[in-house]
């Protein structure tokens, strides 16, 4: 597959979680790193935000992290660590190699062309779509292998979700555009 296939595609957010230490006190962490906040009434871990590069991450007491917002691998390595080193000078052991893992890649595609959903539906008859234009106006439809979730709209613009690497996203684009071609 060549990469002008993909020109398009875009990703919009990579989402990241895991292990970072065995425990973290979430009070202190917040009082003493700029940019970390802790509210427990509304949220039980805190909240850290990183300007460069542009991160969320949820910190937990339990050493357990979510990391979003993020735009490509590079970001994500470069937040982690951020993040390490900032617990770390304010006193927090963390694990020397943390235990953290792409757990969602969200990818924008715009296939070029208008796409008729009810045709899709019609057409395809398939359990794994869903479409309720009064609810959403996007179609629905869940790939089994690799397993993608893909919101097609009328425009062409797709959104794909649930691969945890860009190939993955990329095999449920082919898998998608070869349902399609027969349609379109």
């Amino acid at each position: 597959m060549d990469d002008q296939k993909y020109a398009s595609l875009r990703i919009e957010n990579i989402v990241a979680s895991g292990v970072i230490a065995d425990s973290i006190d979430l009070a202190d962490v917040s009082r003493k790193i700029k940019n970390c906040e802790l509210n427990t009434k509304r949220f039980p871990g805190a909240v850290y935000r990183l300007e460069k590069p542009k991160i969320a991450s949820l910190i937990f007491s339990s050493g357990k992290v979510v990391l979003t917002g993020i735009r490509d691998r590079d970001h994500l390595n470069e937040g982690l660590a951020i993040i390490i080193r900032s617990l770390k000078e304010v006193g927090v052991s963390t694990y020397d190699e943390p235990r953290v893992a792409i757990t969602n890649i969200v990818c924008s595609y715009d296939i070029g062309r208008y796409i008729n959903l009810n045709k899709v539906v019609i057409t395809l008859n398939l359990e794994n779509i869903e479409y309720e234009p009064e609810q959403f106006p996007g179609l629905v439809y869940r790939i089994g292998d690799p397993k993608i979730v893909a919101l097609l709209f009328s425009s062409g613009k797709i959104i794909l979700t649930g691969g945890k690497t860009l190939e993955d996203i990329k095999r449920g684009l082919d898998v998608l555009e070869k349902r399609l071609a027969n349609i379109m």
